[in-house]
């Protein structure tokens, strides 16, 4: 079953533009399942107590227009399979009038935190969630084919500011610093991200970019060498006209 709220565009989430940033659209849809979780019993305590946390595999974000500040909005998450240790989740941003401004499709797995590894889902994971219908939208495959040619961009730290409640660096701050390479003004259409592994304080990071004519590719890698990649994750930005 779908869950829903309701939101107004604040200054804190715009951009130099005045419209909601891609990380703000990306935090609503954060917040918008993390609702409806605490509300199926599921609140990050009771997971935590658990030993449980849901890490995201896979974005898929298609952005037709982008609010601007002050302008009210319903974001909604409908989760539509849970099979094996996966959960599978729509998201839509959409105006007060029901117009959609934003959808995505999202890939989770169900981590056993003691280990580190996925769990297969029980009743205990389950339990309060009613599966929806999938969202009509144009599916991308999870795994982004990449390019051959790369530039090697600054490495940097992981600092603690990165970090969320699992101490790992948070899925939206991947894309927050991936963005920090296009030049301003960007017009994007759609974000897809490949969560390969998890990045924790002081790990260093090893940025490349490849430019193609209607995509930009963002990888944290693991090491300066590219051609033995191994990244943390892989962004392909689609760029709009």
């Amino acid at each position: 079953m779908s869950y829903s709220f309701q939101s107004m565009v604040r200054y804190s989430e715009i951009g130099a533009d005045g419209h909601l940033t891609l990380p703000g659209l990306l935090d609503y849809f954060q917040d918008c399942c993390t609702f409806q979780s605490a509300g199926a019993g599921h609140d990050i305590d009771e997971i935590e107590n658990r030993h449980r946390a849901w890490v995201l595999n896979a974005w898929q974000v298609v952005i037709d227009a982008l609010p601007r500040i002050g302008e009210a909005v319903v974001i909604r998450t409908l989760p539509y399979e849970l099979k094996g240790f996966w959960g599978l989740r729509n998201f839509i941003l959409e105006n007060t009038k029901g117009q959609r401004l934003a959808w995505a499709n999202s890939i989770w797995a169900n981590i056993n935190t003691l280990t580190g590894r996925p769990e297969r889902l029980t009743d205990a994971d389950t339990s309060g969630y009613v599966l929806d219908e999938r969202i009509e939208m144009d599916y991308a495959p999870r795994k982004i084919l990449l390019p051959d040619s790369w530039e090697a961009l600054e490495p940097f730290p992981i600092q603690r500011h990165l970090l969320d409640t699992h101490h790992h660096v948070n899925n939206c701050q991947y894309v927050r610093m991936a963005g920090d390479y296009l030049e301003e003004g960007t017009p994007i259409q759609q974000l897809r991200v490949d969560y390969k592994k998890q990045a924790f304080l002081g790990d260093i990071f090893y940025p490349f970019i490849s430019r193609q004519e209607d995509r930009i590719y963002v990888i944290f890698n693991g090491s300066e060498d590219i051609s033995k990649p191994d990244p943390y994750t892989s962004v392909e930005f689609l760029i709009g006209k």
